[in-house]
Protein backbone atom coordinates (compact mmCIF):
# COMPACT_ATOMS: atom_id res chain seq x y z
CA UNK A 1 0.00 0.00 0.00
CA UNK A 2 2.79 2.44 0.95
CA UNK A 3 4.73 1.46 -2.19
CA UNK A 4 1.68 2.12 -4.36
CA UNK A 5 1.21 5.56 -2.78
CA UNK A 6 4.89 6.39 -3.28
CA UNK A 7 4.69 5.33 -6.94
CA UNK A 8 1.61 7.50 -7.52
CA UNK A 9 3.25 10.47 -5.80
CA UNK A 10 6.39 10.03 -7.91
CA UNK A 11 4.34 9.81 -11.13
CA UNK A 12 2.44 12.98 -10.21
CA UNK A 13 5.70 14.82 -9.47
CA UNK A 14 7.25 13.70 -12.76
CA UNK A 15 4.17 14.79 -14.71
CA UNK A 16 4.46 18.29 -13.23
CA UNK A 17 7.92 18.74 -14.73
CA UNK A 18 6.28 19.70 -18.05
CA UNK A 19 4.95 22.82 -16.28
CA UNK A 20 7.87 23.86 -14.10
CA UNK A 21 11.07 22.55 -12.55
CA UNK A 22 11.05 21.12 -9.06
CA UNK A 23 10.84 23.81 -6.42
CA UNK A 24 13.61 23.63 -3.85
CA UNK A 25 13.50 22.93 -0.14
CA UNK A 26 15.39 25.55 1.86
CA UNK A 27 16.37 25.31 5.50
CA UNK A 28 14.79 28.07 7.58
CA UNK A 29 17.34 29.17 10.15
CA UNK A 30 14.92 31.29 12.17
CA UNK A 31 12.28 28.57 12.62
CA UNK A 32 14.91 25.88 13.16
CA UNK A 33 16.50 27.85 15.99
CA UNK A 34 13.19 28.95 17.49
CA UNK A 35 11.78 25.43 17.73
CA UNK A 36 15.04 23.50 18.20
CA UNK A 37 14.41 21.48 15.07
CA UNK A 38 15.74 21.15 11.55
CA UNK A 39 12.96 22.93 9.61
CA UNK A 40 12.89 23.10 5.83
CA UNK A 41 10.33 24.97 3.72
CA UNK A 42 9.15 24.04 0.23
CA UNK A 43 9.47 27.10 -2.05
CA UNK A 44 6.08 26.91 -3.76
CA UNK A 45 6.34 30.66 -4.37
CA UNK A 46 8.72 29.71 -7.20
CA UNK A 47 6.03 27.82 -9.13
CA UNK A 48 4.30 29.62 -12.02
CA UNK A 49 1.25 30.60 -9.94
CA UNK A 50 3.22 31.00 -6.69
CA UNK A 51 1.12 28.41 -4.89
CA UNK A 52 0.95 24.65 -4.39
CA UNK A 53 -2.65 24.72 -5.70
CA UNK A 54 -1.39 24.25 -9.26
CA UNK A 55 -0.24 20.76 -8.32
CA UNK A 56 -3.70 19.53 -7.35
CA UNK A 57 -5.46 21.15 -10.30
CA UNK A 58 -2.94 19.83 -12.82
CA UNK A 59 -2.94 16.27 -11.48
CA UNK A 60 -6.74 16.09 -11.22
CA UNK A 61 -7.12 17.40 -14.77
CA UNK A 62 -4.49 15.16 -16.34
CA UNK A 63 -6.42 12.12 -15.14
CA UNK A 64 -9.55 13.12 -17.09
CA UNK A 65 -8.01 14.94 -20.08
CA UNK A 66 -8.41 11.99 -22.47
CA UNK A 67 -12.18 12.46 -22.11
CA UNK A 68 -11.72 16.20 -21.80
CA UNK A 69 -14.90 18.13 -21.25
CA UNK A 70 -15.50 21.24 -19.21
CA UNK A 71 -13.66 21.92 -15.95
CA UNK A 72 -15.16 24.00 -13.15
CA UNK A 73 -13.90 25.28 -9.82
CA UNK A 74 -14.91 27.60 -7.01
CA UNK A 75 -12.15 29.66 -5.45
CA UNK A 76 -11.29 33.08 -4.10
CA UNK A 77 -7.77 32.98 -5.46
CA UNK A 78 -4.93 30.46 -5.48
CA UNK A 79 -6.93 27.42 -6.60
CA UNK A 80 -8.59 29.52 -9.31
CA UNK A 81 -5.18 30.57 -10.60
CA UNK A 82 -3.92 26.98 -10.62
CA UNK A 83 -6.99 25.76 -12.50
CA UNK A 84 -6.71 28.64 -14.98
CA UNK A 85 -3.04 27.88 -15.62
CA UNK A 86 -3.78 24.17 -16.11
CA UNK A 87 -6.70 24.92 -18.47
CA UNK A 88 -4.40 27.05 -20.59
CA UNK A 89 -1.68 24.38 -20.52
CA UNK A 90 -4.02 21.58 -21.58
CA UNK A 91 -5.98 23.77 -24.03
CA UNK A 92 -9.29 22.95 -22.37
CA UNK A 93 -12.21 25.11 -21.32
CA UNK A 94 -12.77 26.07 -17.71
CA UNK A 95 -15.38 28.05 -15.82
CA UNK A 96 -14.09 29.56 -12.61
CA UNK A 97 -16.56 30.73 -9.99
CA UNK A 98 -15.24 33.39 -7.60
CA UNK A 99 -17.03 35.35 -4.86
CA UNK A 100 -17.94 38.91 -5.87
CA UNK A 101 -15.78 40.03 -2.94
CA UNK A 102 -12.61 38.55 -4.48
CA UNK A 103 -9.88 41.19 -4.77
CA UNK A 104 -9.47 42.42 -8.35
CA UNK A 105 -5.79 41.44 -8.31
CA UNK A 106 -6.80 37.77 -7.84
CA UNK A 107 -9.44 38.01 -10.57
CA UNK A 108 -6.98 39.62 -12.98
CA UNK A 109 -4.23 37.06 -12.26
CA UNK A 110 -6.72 34.23 -12.83
CA UNK A 111 -7.77 35.81 -16.14
CA UNK A 112 -4.11 36.26 -17.13
CA UNK A 113 -3.20 32.63 -16.37
CA UNK A 114 -6.25 31.19 -18.15
CA UNK A 115 -6.47 33.49 -21.15
CA UNK A 116 -9.13 32.51 -23.66
CA UNK A 117 -9.52 29.08 -22.04
CA UNK A 118 -11.37 30.30 -18.97
CA UNK A 119 -14.52 32.16 -18.15
CA UNK A 120 -14.71 33.82 -14.75
CA UNK A 121 -18.08 34.13 -13.04
CA UNK A 122 -18.33 36.33 -9.96
CA UNK A 123 -21.12 34.81 -7.86
CA UNK A 124 -22.06 35.13 -4.18
CA UNK A 125 -20.79 37.31 -1.39
CA UNK A 126 -19.30 34.33 0.47
CA UNK A 127 -17.48 31.19 -0.64
CA UNK A 128 -20.35 28.87 0.32
CA UNK A 129 -22.66 30.59 -2.20
CA UNK A 130 -19.92 30.51 -4.83
CA UNK A 131 -19.31 26.81 -4.24
CA UNK A 132 -23.04 26.03 -4.47
CA UNK A 133 -23.29 27.91 -7.78
CA UNK A 134 -20.27 26.06 -9.20
CA UNK A 135 -21.61 22.66 -8.16
CA UNK A 136 -25.07 23.45 -9.56
CA UNK A 137 -23.46 24.51 -12.84
CA UNK A 138 -21.54 21.21 -12.94
CA UNK A 139 -24.70 19.18 -12.48
CA UNK A 140 -26.52 21.16 -15.19
CA UNK A 141 -23.66 21.05 -17.70
CA UNK A 142 -22.12 17.66 -16.90
CA UNK A 143 -18.82 19.39 -16.14
CA UNK A 144 -15.92 18.07 -14.09
CA UNK A 145 -15.60 19.81 -10.70
CA UNK A 146 -12.06 20.47 -9.45
CA UNK A 147 -12.12 20.59 -5.68
CA UNK A 148 -10.00 23.22 -3.94
CA UNK A 149 -9.17 20.70 -1.20
CA UNK A 150 -9.44 17.09 -2.35
CA UNK A 151 -7.01 16.88 -5.29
Amino acid sequence: MADEFAQKAQAAAEALRVLFPATPLLRNEHLSERFGADIWLKREDLSPVRSYKLRGAFNAMRKVIPGQGLFVCASAGNHAQGVAFACSHFGVRGVIFMPVTTPQQKVQKTRMFGGDNVEIRLVGDYFDATLAAAQSFCRDEGAHFLSPFDD
